[in-house]
């Protein structure tokens, strides 16, 4: 399974990307990681991590259009792949078995 290993940081943004649903782009994912993880990235940072994802699989992307608020550049969103969506469900049941596993006095 070499190269389909979900990092943390990967998780983190697949997960905002999903949050972000038909409005996540490099900008806006950076911003929404600041405000609800409380991390502050940098936009390089947040685009290698989605260029590596939609190599592994787990996003795809495509342009919006041209704004004259953009001088005429367009976005490029990203959407979750079915391989993305696994990939976030798998972290989720792995992390909560290993919470699970806990016994209550190692929290105390």
């Amino acid at each position: 399974m070499k190269g389909t290993y979900l990092g943390e940081f990967e998780e983190l943004v697949l997960l905002t990307v999903a949050s972000l649903y038909k409005e996540a782009y490099g900008v806006g994912i950076k911003k929404s990681l600041h405000e609800q993880v409380g991390r502050k990235v940098t936009l390089s940072t947040v685009h290698a991590a989605l260029h590596r994802l939609e190599k592994k699989g787990f996003l795809r992307s495509q342009f919006g259009e041209a704004t004259k608020v953009r001088g005429g550049k367009r976005k490029k969103y990203f959407t979750l792949t079915a391989a993305g969506t696994e990939a976030l469900q798998t972290a989720r049941i792995v992390r909560n078995k290993l919470w699970d596993s806990i016994p209550p006095a190692a929290l105390s």
